[in-house]
């Protein structure tokens, strides 16, 4: 999601009169923000591209929340918020403003080569199975699910291979947010239904390549469609995640049905397919398609309470294409890819990294949960359906910014948009064939071992892992200890114990944000490495068995070089060195995230040291700068099977209450768990000031309900309504599945009434034009009221240059006040906020003197309410002193 040449210009309100105005008064310039109804809405002055990636307000380093769009994703609006800043909130998607062309800060180094291809793995996933296939689009009664207002699509393109003997695994595609319809030759929209006018966008239909590969390999295929969930998903608090999953689980369930009793019912194209093998399920989700599909697979295992939806099939494997998981909740008991786009302009925080990194610790950890960081590719140009010239509605490219050497349309390193999707349907097929067919010849491909598919050439993709057949040494945890230049560090805080630059770190993968959470993260640690260094695990492990020892290793991005000398000890003080390791960095711009762990690997020695007891990790850099570990595993050959279990599930309520007139009064947020065994979570609870207080819950046996408790004083002051949100994180032993709730507290309360009376409506150059907004009574929340230079209806106008500069700049949004011009034509405006607590507040018009004799000069303000409406209008009146 990449606005990358808009610039707010100025946008110009009209129509807008007072009761005895007889015609419309004169116009003036605005920012695009406003306060309706109690709601902050911002006006973009095009409509914004539909991506995956939430769109925020903030205010200043705030996050006031998520706002719904209109279906021209042109308007922008924020049920409750808070703005403690008058000025100007911001608008960011994935970490990074699209309301203004926004700069980084340029790095120290440039971008460095690209690295040699990899050797070639032993067996190439890429090629065509022996199979012809068939295909057809099937379309049945539409769903509907709780908290979407309008009916959601069955719909899907089959393609199955033809002759294929007995059952067949099934492959089900899910694609992400994009838009869902669009008027041929005009603009694309969020409508659903679709217009008269309009037709249906086919994302469903962007994945035919990977889907014929499947198919000729032996497997039937089904991309269904989800634009009734993408119109509707920011409407829900975990923008789509449940209802992509039961979307996802209706599909399974009428393919069950397809598979059995109900055969003959099933729509032509299902019955010219082989029949469905449920045992053996496949899913591939893309962007939020990829959360999608993983929420379907940790339902699918621990189904919701009372959901009268059977589980008749078995997910055997994900793969998810730039994934969003705003809640850090991986199914961690079923396998999974993750690939990260290098070039991702959408999900540039590349946060589908947490579908790795979260996984580690919940359950018995032998799934394997992969990332693949995919060296020039883009986040849309998997889908044919999002790609310009393959697309039948409009498309874009996300990574649109000119002029970056590694990621601009058409520099070398960008992967054309056929190169990127050959390169996706060989890497999905890669993991069909491990994770359905359990061919083990294709894990090298995507456990860090180091080699490559040659149908993906040129593509450069690299890959780490977790779980599988791993043992888990050091990862970082508070009772890890570490000495020397090693040192214990937090992937997610502002303070100066964090792993990475605060000023990048949040849009670094490993580091990605849970959903509105901005407060530290005590689980999430790594050791910063600045010398030799030892790193101890709470208690010793035992690496018996383990052939190598593979280490997940950050480096800084455009360095080459990087060596580590590594050893482990064991608990009789015994050392043994287990060889040296080279490192180069990730190519990087200042636009791309780039500090994204590397995997490598040195044999364990089979004498000398006492791998049952082994107490500490030692690294040596040589001759190099910086670098992180993540964490180190014991590594074998082979898989074994995941064995997933019913973890129990931990879900969090919303409640929506009003606030009253008086009193106190205590309202709880009810967490429930269920399940037969116990574990722990995480809860992060807002404290009401932006940010979140965090407690540790443990579930226990049985159903059961935690209450939170949050304390509501009822008054008659105005205020803007206000959420306090309530997220849940798996640590151990469970899964949270409605990760996101808490409470909506409604404002009751009438607005105040506004005057404003002359301070100082007459002076001379050089002077402070006065006047005071005062409110009838104090407000809890910041009163919103907006002012405007309007056109004086007589005489000469004060310019650009008759103020002062800075005072200029601050109305204006930064322009220069040359050439000099009217304030009016120069689109002078402010939000301006009485705050909270406060009675009135001073607008003010700084003057400067200058050498001219000039007549009397004026301003005239118009102060607008959040709705549009000229409340009232100053005049000033500036004189020469000579």
């Amino acid at each position: 999601m990449r606005i990358a040449r808009l610039v707010l210009p100025v946008l110009v309100v009209a129509g807008l009169a007072t009761p005895a105005q007889a015609a419309p008064p004169p116009t003036f310039a605005a920012t695009g923000w406003s306060v309706e109804d109690g709601k902050l809405v911002w006006r973009a002055p095009e409509p914004v591209p539909v991506g995956d990636a939430a769109i925020e307000f903030w205010d200043g380093d705030r996050l006031l929340g998520r706002p719904r769009p209109s279906t021209d994703h042109r308007t922008f609006t924020l049920d409750s918020t808070a703005v403690a800043d008058p000025r100007e909130p911001e608008v960011r998607a994935g970490g990074r403003r699209i309301d203004v062309e926004e700069k980084r800060r340029p790095l120290a180094s440039a971008p460095t080569p690209a690295p040699a291809p990899l050797p070639a793995g032993a067996v190439d996933p890429g090629v065509p199975g022996p199979f012809r296939t068939t295909s057809g689009e099937y379309t049945v009664d539409s769903i509907r699910l709780p908290d979407y207002p309008q009916p959601i699509e069955m719909q899907g393109l089959v393609i199955a291979p033809v002759n294929a003997p007995g059952k067949r695994p099934l492959a089900l595609f899910l694609h992400g947010r994009h838009a869902t319809c669009y008027v041929p030759g005009g603009a694309a929209s969020l409508a659903w239904p679709c217009p008269p006018d309009a037709k249906a966008i086919p994302s469903h239909r962007g994945y035919q390549q990977a889907q014929q590969l499947l198919a000729s390999q032996g497997y039937v295929t089904v991309s269904i469609s989800a634009n009734g969930i993408n119109a509707q998903d920011n409407g829900v608090l975990d923008l789509g995640a449940q209802g992509r999953s039961s979307l996802v689980r209706q599909h399974l369930a009428r393919w069950a049905d397809w598979a059995g009793a109900g055969r003959g019912s099933a729509p032509d194209i299902v019955k010219a397919a082989p029949v469905a093998d449920l045992s053996n399920v496949f899913l591939m989700g893309h962007s939020r398609g990829g959360e999608g599909v993983n929420r379907a697979a940790m339902d699918s295992i621990s189904p919701p309470t009372g959901e009268n939806l059977p589980t008749r099939w078995t997910i055997r494997g994900l793969f998810l294409i730039g994934p969003t998981i705003f809640g850090h909740n991986p199914a961690p008991d079923v396998p999974s890819v993750a690939v990260l786009p290098g070039c991702d302009g959408d999900v540039i925080t590349l946060e589908g990294q947490m579908s790795v990194d979260a996984s580690r610790g919940i359950s018995r950890g032998k799934a394997l949960h992969s990332a693949l960081y995919a060296v020039g590719a883009n986040h849309n140009f998997f889908n044919t359906e999002w790609t310009p010239g393959q697309a039948e509605a409009p498309a874009g490219d996300d990574f649109s910014l000119e002029g970056d050497p590694l990621c601009s349309p058409g520099v070398p390193n960008r992967l054309t948009p056929v190169q990127q999707q050959t390169m996706g349907a060989t890497y999905i097929a890669a993991a069909a064939r491990l994770f359905v067919a359990g061919d083990l010849r294709v894990l090298p491909l995507l456990d860090g071992t180091g080699v490559r598919a040659p149908s993906a050439d040129p593509a450069r993709v690299l890959s780490h892992a977790v779980g599988g057949a791993r043992t888990s040494f050091v990862v970082p945890e508070a009772a890890t200890q570490a000495s020397g230049g090693a040192q214990l560090c937090k992937l997610v805080t502002g303070g100066t114990d964090s792993c990475f630059d605060p000023a990048i770190s949040w849009w670094q993968p490993h580091s990605a944000l849970i959903q509105w959470t901005l407060s530290e993260d005590p689980d999430r640690l790594a050791v910063s490495l600045a010398g030799s260094g030892a790193i101890r695990p709470a208690r010793p492990v035992s690496l018996t068995g383990s052939r190598d020892l593979a280490l997940r290793l950050i480096v800084p991005p455009n360095t080459t070089g990087n060596q580590f000398d590594i050893a482990i000890t064991d608990v009789h003080g015994r050392k043994a060195p287990l060889g040296t390791v080279k490192l180069d960095g990730l190519s990087a711009t200042e636009n791309i995230a780039s500090l994204w762990a590397q995997e490598v690997r040195v044999p364990l020695p089979r004498y000398g040291v006492d791998l049952r007891r082994v107490a500490a990790l030692e690294l040596v850099p040589r001759g190099t700068g910086q670098a992180w570990l993540m964490d180190a595993y014991g590594w074998n050959t082979g898989l074994p099977a995941p064995e997933p279990v019913a973890l129990p599930r931990v879900d969090v309520s919303d409640l929506t209450i009003r606030e009253g007139d008086s009193g106190t009064m205590t309202y709880q947020v009810k967490v429930s768990t269920s399940g037969t065994t116990s574990g722990t979570a995480r809860l992060f609870v807002s404290d009401g000031a932006g940010g979140f207080t965090t407690r540790v819950i443990t579930v226990q046996p049985g159903q059961q309900t935690i209450e939170l408790p949050f304390d509501v004083t009822g008054n008659t002051r105005w205020s803007l309504s206000i959420r306090r949100l309530v997220f849940a994180k798996a640590l151990q032993g469970v899964v949270a599945a409605d990760y996101a709730g808490g409470m909506v507290v409604l404002n009751d309360d009438p607005e105040p009434t506004v005057t404003i009376t002359p301070v100082a409506d007459k002076v001379t150059e050089g002077g402070t034009l006065t006047w005071r907004m005062t409110i009838s009574a104090v407000a809890d929340s910041t009163f919103p009221r907006f002012v405007g230079a309007l056109p004086v209806e007589s005489g000469p106008e004060l310019s650009s240059t008759d103020v002062d500069p800075a005072w200029f700049r601050e109305w204006t949004r930064g322009s220069d006040p040359l050439p000099s011009r009217s304030l009016s034509s120069a689109g002078a405006f402010i939000q301006f906020g009485i705050p909270a607590g406060q009675l009135s507040r001073d607008v003010t018009v700084v003057t400067v003197a200058d050498n001219e004799a000039e007549p009397t000069e004026r301003v005239r303000l118009g102060i607008v309410t959040p709705d549009g409406r000229i409340e009232s209008e100053v005049i000033g009146e500036v004189s020469d002193p000579t």
